[in-house]
């Protein structure tokens, strides 16, 4: 016999309403700057700043993408922007693993104090390591490099990536590394073999936060690598405009190609990506 009242199903029916249009919002929060960003780029300038303003172009064209690689050496950003986000979230990804199992599996003296200081470091501000990052960059004379972006951006990282893993390899019993162990695998060993493959969902997400870090950001790129052929996506889409002249068209058109990447990256591995997003909030 059901144990639904009828005034419960009447709550549950009177908040439906109000849940689709949470729904609403956030899909339009979510999708509406992507779109108005697709259909900028798709429009002429006449068209763009005519009156009244018109939602979805009426003559699409791919003028703005020619010209967005015409203007300026754009397949030089990407690249710079690939690589950067590459080598970073690869770098990335290594530490946080064996930080993470440290903290999960060791005995570590004052692991409660350190994982404090984990969360405390990724609350500061970019804006006031700029200053210390670029003095130590200079003074190891790596700047005008990658890797004058890719050690930062590794940095920047590690906080948030190293708290996720850490709750997904403290759900790993420990009976499976103890088995590997004893089978010969060394302690490393057992923990690419056996933790991180059970983990994948936790790694790959951590890696996909990684990597978009690094390809949005834009603060370090622009103070750290003043040679053109080295700039990132960033820094680069920002060149498009000039002292009295915004070609609004052509800049949405950079923005598209630098959001496809990503978005493709998203799409692939999003079962992965949402199955540790939820893994990890319901182990935090």
């Amino acid at each position: 016999m059901s144990t639904h009242t009828p005034h419960g199903r009447m709550s549950f029916l009177s908040g439906m309403p109000l849940r689709f249009i949470a729904a609403g919002i956030l899909l339009i929060n979510g999708m509406f700057p992507a779109l108005w960003i697709l259909f900028t780029s798709l429009k002429t300038e006449v068209e763009l700043t005519a009156k009244p303003i018109t939602w979805v172009p009426h003559a699409p064209t791919l003028q703005n993408y020619m010209q967005a690689f015409s203007d300026q050496p754009l397949h030089i950003f990407l690249f710079n922007s690939f690589m950067v986000a590459l080598l970073s979230t690869a770098l990335t990804l290594l530490v946080s693993v064996l930080a993470a199992y440290a903290l999960a599996r060791l005995n570590l003296a004052y692991r409660g104090l350190i994982l404090s200081l984990i969360i405390a470091v990724s609350t500061f501000p970019l804006v006031t390591l700029l200053v210390p990052l670029f003095e130590i960059m200079r003074a190891l004379n790596l700047l005008n490099s990658w890797t004058a972006l890719v050690l930062p951006y590794t940095v920047l990282s590690l906080p948030v990536c190293t708290l996720m893993l850490v709750s997904f390899f403290e759900g790993i019993p420990r009976d499976l590394e103890n088995a590997a162990m004893i089978d010969g695998c060394t302690r490393l060993g057992a923990l690419f073999k056996v933790v991180v493959p059970l983990c994948a969902p936790g790694v790959f997400t951590a890696g996909i936060l990684a990597f978009v870090n690094a390809w949005d950001e834009f603060l370090l790129a622009l103070s750290f690598n003043s040679n053109p052929t080295l700039r990132t996506l960033p820094v680069g889409i920002q060149l498009y405009q000039g002292e009295f002249a915004f070609p609004w068209p052509v800049i949405s058109a950079a923005l598209v190609v630098g959001i496809v990447p990503v978005a493709i990256l998203i799409v692939i591995f999003q079962e992965r990506v949402v199955s540790g997003l939820t893994a990890g909030g319901i182990k935090g």
